[in-house]
């Protein structure tokens, strides 16, 4: 792990988010680290009776990169991947959640 700090998260937003009816979607960022707020550009969602749906996307130009979530109630939890840069969600409790950069150089190779 290279950073780490607690996020929050747009809950309407969010919900806007995981139902797969919801286009066109308004205007998604997430807020990283260094000042970078790359847009969504969701692709797929693929939402679930028990509350729960995946999104994948990539993010609108000029960052190149993309993601995938997984969201269940009010909770996400995902992968982020800007270039060599690779980014989690955990959750740490209570609904709180912290985004993670990972220290891709110190990963298990596939």
């Amino acid at each position: 792990m290279l950073r780490d700090r607690e996020i929050e998260l747009d809950l309407p937003l969010l919900h806007i988010l995981k139902d797969a009816g919801a286009r066109p979607l308004p205007r998604m960022t997430i807020n990283l680290f260094d000042n970078i707020t790359p847009e969504l550009d969701v692709s797929s969602t693929v939402s679930r009776i028990n509350d729960t749906a995946v999104i994948r996307g990539t993010f609108k130009p000029p960052i190149q990169g993309d993601f995938t979530f997984v969201i269940t109630g009010n909770l996400l939890i995902g992968t982020i991947q800007i270039g060599p840069r690779i980014y989690k969600t955990d959750h740490i409790g209570n609904g709180r959640l912290r985004l993670v950069e990972l220290d891709s150089d110190n990963m298990p190779r596939d």
